[in-house]
This record gives structure tokens, C-alpha cells and sequence, in this order.
């Protein structure tokens, strides 16, 4: 199994315990809406779990991938509170299989404010 086909399977069952497995230590998570990179397995945990809870929703679909041999971009699409999320998931992983370096990217301005207050309060409770 792939790291990617290890993604996809963790986001269809939203297996925190999978998704701790497969970050690196070293794992580096950049958000849409925070300025600086979180550095740490810890960080990355955090912020993808937030992420997994606030986008993953009954709407939430893949719609196009790219393969490098350690990386990918995955396009996805969701709908929260009526408004339409369109985004990017970049990965990169080392030959351990393990992610390395996670960076969402997302469209437009209204969902990212969207996301900004909803990743904001879960994270709070974190």
C-alpha cells in the first residue's frame, strides 16, 4: 500500500491512530490561514485532525491527482454551511514512508475565513 492509498484510507475512516503513523517526526504542516509552518509530529497531528474533522463531511470527494515519486497534490471539494471549499493538498514523504511535509491550500476567500473560524475553534479545545 502507498502512502497516498494509506491517506485515502485514513480519511475515509478518519483513523487518528493511522494518521500518527504515518507522519514523520520531523513532520512540518502549513495551513491556508496560519502565517508560519508548524514544525513537529505533535503540530501536524493536531492541525490534519482538525482539518479531518472540519472538512471531511459527507460531501467531501477528491477530484484530481499528481504523483511524483515521493510526493503528490491532491485536489478536493466539500460544502460547509452552504458555501463551497475547493483545495489542495500538497504531501511529500521520505523513503520511509512517512509524511514529511503537509500543505493545504484553499479557494476561495469566503471559504478560507469559513475554515479560519471553525479550525480556530476546534483548535481552542484542543
Amino acid at each position: 500500500m502507498t502512502v497516498i492509498d494509506t491517506w485515502h484510507e485514513l480519511v475515509k475512516t478518519k483513523d487518528l491512530k493511522a494518521l500518527e503513523a504515518i507522519l514523520a517526526d520531523d513532520a512540518v504542516f502549513e495551513s491556508p490561514v496560519v502565517h508560519t509552518p508548524q514544525v513537529g509530529k505533535a503540530l501536524t497531528l493536531m492541525y490534519l485532525t482538525g482539518a479531518l474533522h472540519t472538512l471531511n463531511n459527507e460531501t467531501f470527494r477528491y477530484v484530481g491527482e499528481w504523483h511524483g515519486d515521493r510526493s503528490a497534490v491532491l485536489e478536493f471539494a466539500c460544502e460547509i454551511d452552504g458555501i463551497t471549499v475547493n483545495g489542495v493538498d500538497l504531501i511529500t514523504w521520505n523513503e520511509a514512508g512517512k509524511i514529511t511535509h503537509f500543505k493545504v491550500m484553499i479557494r476561495p476567500l469566503k471559504a478560507i475565513n469559513l475554515l479560519h473560524r471553525l479550525m480556530g475553534e476546534r483548535l481552542a479545545k484542543a
